[in-house]
């Protein structure tokens, strides 16, 4: 399985991905919670984390890069020893990106300087034509 990234998660935790990212951190929540049976597999430890603690730790520092790449580290763990887990956080991470993506990434700094301007539009993500001085 491939890694969950830093950057989704604190987009997710910190509502930057608007609506429905905030819909996809509460999944995610939910599948954390979730308790399934870890695959008893040759040396697999004791007991594998949840990741509960990671995230509550990220929701509470949601801009946290550190704590971020913590769960990350914690999903990747729980997900190589827990196939049922694996399974469901391949299909919550493929809604979460797609949910990211439709609604953009990043910040916008927006700056007008200088003398005389014109019309100007500020925003981020839009998804139709803008048009001026139409009849």
């Amino acid at each position: 399985m491939e890694a969950i990234t830093a950057e989704l998660l604190t987009a997710l935790a910190s509502g930057t991905a608007g609506a429905a990212g905030q819909q996809a951190w509460m999944s995610l929540r939910d599948l954390v919670r979730r308790r399934t049976e870890p695959d008893r597999v040759p040396g697999a430890p004791e007991e594998v984390p949840s990741g509960e603690e990671e995230l509550v730790a990220l929701d509470e520092q949601a801009e946290s890069m550190e704590r971020a790449r913590a769960l990350a580290r914690v999903l990747a763990l729980r997900a190589t020893y827990d196939h049922a887990f694996r399974d469901d956080l391949t299909a919550w991470r493929s809604s979460a990106e797609d949910a990211a993506a439709r609604t953009g990434a990043g910040d916008v700094d927006n700056r007008i300087t200088g003398g005389r301007q014109d019309t100007v539009i500020m925003g981020r993500d839009f998804h139709s034509p803008i048009t001026f001085n139409q009849p």
